[in-house]
């Protein structure tokens, strides 16, 4: 196994768990346009912060640098491009397009349907554009094969980081699936190029989750649309590192279905069924 791949890995988780801190220690001092702004009540109506988010997007984009061309650049365009239009949706969003069930996809697309743009809308257009962007600085696409690889590509990114968004409805829920994911993408047998490539990519989800999540599970803070998005479209851009066209449409077909599966099945129901899956979200909270 190649030493340098691990190296990039030590360093992304570095990067990101030292940004997390710093930036987490600036935003608490001095919060963008107040503190109240990021204020929002979880859902047991207890007032938590939104600040995790915009950190753990910072975060993961700071551990991102340490990847390999052309996962670097990917990496950043899908933290800083998710998260924005993630804190566009975190602090735009108006209380009649959540009045008028403008929630999911689904909701988004209604709702545009009768004429009514949401924020959620521009969300979900910025972020297939984002993910579309990340592709295109993996696969440089030349033929029409690539560019179908490309394509799908984007729509991996954007449907993870969407798919993250619609987990974050717990303490800790969405920062440690994200950070399972990001581990089982790093793993490999020795001198696999996928897991080579992906391991920084993942490093950097694993050093961000790993800075935030204690505050996440306390119910202090929580990812939000900024820190979700971020992290999910990033875990995409590993998932690509990792896989060629069979594992990335194989995952593509996995986070259509899940997606579509929570329009019509409430994902914390299915926890709280299962006593393994509920002991593993409840696991760390107070």
């Amino acid at each position: 196994m190649s030493a340098a791949p691990v190296l990039r890995a030590v360093l992304a988780v570095s990067a990101a768990r030292g940004g997390a801190r710093r930036l987490a220690g600036l935003a608490g001092e001095h919060p963008p346009g107040g503190a109240r702004r990021w204020e929002r009540r979880n859902h047991r109506g207890h007032v938590v912060t939104l600040l995790e988010g915009p950190v753990a997007a910072l975060a993961v984009a700071a551990g991102s640098v340490a990847a390999a061309a052309p996962f670097r650049s990917a990496g950043l365009v899908a933290a800083l491009g998710a998260g924005a239009f993630g804190a566009l949706d975190d602090l735009t969003e108006r209380a009649g397009d959540r009045d008028a069930g403008a929630r999911g996809l689904r909701g988004h697309f209604a709702a545009l349907r009768r004429g009514r743009v949401t924020t959620g809308t521009w969300k979900v257009l910025g972020i297939g554009a984002t993910g579309l962007a990340a592709a295109v600085a993996v696969e440089r696409p030349r033929t029409p094969a690539q560019l179908l690889d490309t394509l799908a590509g984007g729509a991996l990114v954007a449907g993870s980081a969407n798919l993250l968004n619609l987990l974050d409805l717990r303490p800790g829920r969405a920062a440690k699936v994200a950070a399972v994911v990001a581990a089982s993408l790093a793993v490999g047998a020795p001198g696999s190029r996928g897991a080579a490539a992906a391991r920084p990519v993942a490093a950097a989800v694993l050093g961000a989750c790993s800075a935030v999540l204690p505050d996440d599970l306390a119910g202090r803070s929580m990812l939000g649309d900024t820190g979700a998005n971020a992290l999910g479209a990033v875990l995409g851009v590993a998932a690509l590192a990792r896989w060629r066209r069979p594992g990335r449409l194989g995952a593509l077909a996995v986070v259509v279905g899940l997606t579509l599966a929570s329009e019509r099945v409430s994902f914390s129901r299915v926890i709280e069924a299962q006593p393994l899956l509920r002991e593993l979200d409840r696991l760390g909270r107070p």
